[in-house]
């Protein structure tokens, strides 16, 4: 159990929450006490950094195989709505994958209301008020739209939103394969970043075309966080529009042109 701090007697719930493993026969269940930076990324992504980087360390220190997160079906279709907002296409509606590395999310495919219905006996879900706090997104989502939506559509629009995800992931990732493979094909690196052939790029289809660029991006140093559709789409017309060569400035001291027959990435500083 990872105790943010964040909450007044939250150690007191972690305990309780312990105890309750330990009840249930779960070894080595521990209280991991973290310190939650906040910075520009806001509380809800300070927290999970926090906790993510909490839950690696006592994994190495277990040496486990997977860390198991209890998100449900009705958090993926919330995750689902909130990545229409961002405008970013079918990588922000796949919403979270059932694996990713050590993390794991056994019961994606459940409902909030089954999960806590089969909850053994003795034991009572924790009720964490930051999820009914209408500061948060996230909260205000599984609060307002939601409701409206099942109210509207039926209760199954939940199941079609995750169903939707799972589909949209389903496509991301055989794209995404494709991209990475014309990436490490055509590319030309040095200390500085890369270089692409131009013609190979102009010939790919947009979906091809925005994740090879996307991933070569990040392979000069640009962080994901920081890289926007608009970035994409502003190296993209390098290759599709011969009126114009660049330089386009990105995030991370990082920056693509087009010279002669080639679209170069490049950083300011050196690659690792």
């Amino acid at each position: 159990m990872v105790d943010h701090g964040l909450q007044p007697g939250s150690q007191e719930v972690a305990l309780r929450a312990r105890k309750a493993c330990e009840d249930l026969g779960i070894r080595n269940s521990a209280v991991l006490p973290v310190q939650v930076q906040q910075k520009g990324s806001g509380p809800e992504a300070a927290a999970r950094e926090a906790r993510r980087a909490a839950l690696l360390d006592f994994a190495e220190q277990q040496q486990a195989d997977q860390i198991w997160l209890a998100h449900t079906l009705d958090d993926q279709a919330e995750t689902f709505l909130i990545g229409l907002t961002h405008g970013s296409g079918a990588r922000s509606l796949a919403g979270m994958p059932e694996r990713d590395g050590l993390w794991a999310r056994p019961v994606l495919s459940v409902r909030r209301h089954e999960l806590r219905a089969c909850l053994p006996a003795g034991v009572q879900a924790w009720e964490d008020p930051h999820n009914a706090d209408p500061r948060f997104l996230r909260a205000r989502v599984r609060a307002e739209v939601l409701p409206v939506l099942t109210d509207v559509l039926g209760d199954r629009a939940v199941v079609s939103m995750s169903r939707t995800a799972a589909l949209l992931a389903r496509d991301s990732e055989a794209l995404d394969g494709l991209a990475h493979t014309l990436l490490e094909e055509s590319r030309e690196q040095d200390a500085a970043g890369l270089a692409l052939p131009v013609g190979a790029l102009r010939s790919q289809p947009a979906a091809i075309l925005t994740r090879v660029i996307r991933l070569g991006c990040l392979a000069c140093g640009v962080r994901a966080r920081d890289l926007t559709m608009e970035h994409i789409d502003l190296v993209a017309r390098l290759v599709t529009d011969t009126s114009i060569s660049g330089p386009v400035a990105l995030p991370g001291r990082v920056s693509a042109e087009r010279v002669h027959d080639r679209l170069l990435i490049t950083s300011a500083e050196p690659l690792a």
